[in-house]
């Protein structure tokens, strides 16, 4: 089950070199979702639209896919509100029973994203507007309804969450005691070359002075 993040919450966001934001906090929905939007992964995307509809008072649905060419991954996704599109009209087996409730009014709202080369899953389109009422009062009352199974799955994923952080923290110092290393290394192999450089010119010298 994914994880829904209370509406009082604060997304956590970090702009990138080229002014894009990468969301880090995927299952904040105070952030609106915008063109350009990047996640880490496309499961912390589906996370971030369906916090994003609970609080807005919709139901998120995952729709079409794409898949490469080259190894079938997925590449490209899009979601949208559980009454996009229209349901097929069958013919009724029998007078008596009652007509299904309308679930889908063609509902336009949705997002796109698609995964770049670099691995990062970027919003290519999103409709805010919906054709239907929203109800975000329900939305936050399905969340207290949660079972205490769901709650373990929201405090493990939360404690997950924390700990990825603290290991590319981890990894992102680890990385700059290796670069140091490597230049230090450098740096005394070319001590030890201009040493060794002197040393033989010195011979050279040495052996070369007439008696």
């Amino acid at each position: 089950m994914e994880e829904h993040s209370q509406p009082e919450e604060e997304e956590e966001m970090m702009e990138s070199s080229d002014g894009k934001y990468i969301v880090t906090n995927e299952t904040s929905p105070l952030v609106e979702p915008f063109i350009g939007m990047e996640f880490e992964s496309e499961a912390s995307a589906k996370s971030f639209y369906d916090s994003y509809a609970t609080v807005m008072g919709f139901v998120m649905r995952v729709d079409a896919f794409r898949r490469s060419m080259r190894d079938g991954t997925v590449v490209w996704r899009r979601l949208v509100c559980n009454k996009e599109g229209f349901r097929r009209l069958r013919p009724r087996r029998s007078e008596s029973r009652k007509p299904r409730a309308i679930t889908r009014e063609g509902c336009k709202a949705l997002i796109v994203v698609k995964r770049e080369k670099s691995g990062k899953w970027v919003v290519t389109k999103f409709v805010k507007e919906h054709n239907h009422p929203l109800s975000p009062n329900v939305g936050r009352s399905s969340q207290l309804s949660q079972t205490p199974k769901d709650a373990k799955i929201r405090e493990l994923s939360a404690e997950l969450s924390r700990e990825r952080k603290r290991c590319a923290a981890l990894q992102q110092q680890l990385d700059m005691v290796l670069e140091e290393m490597e230049e230090h290394s450098n740096h005394l192999s070319t001590n030890i070359n201009n040493v060794i450089q002197s040393v033989r010119e010195i011979e050279s010298t040495t052996f070369t002075k007439p008696l």
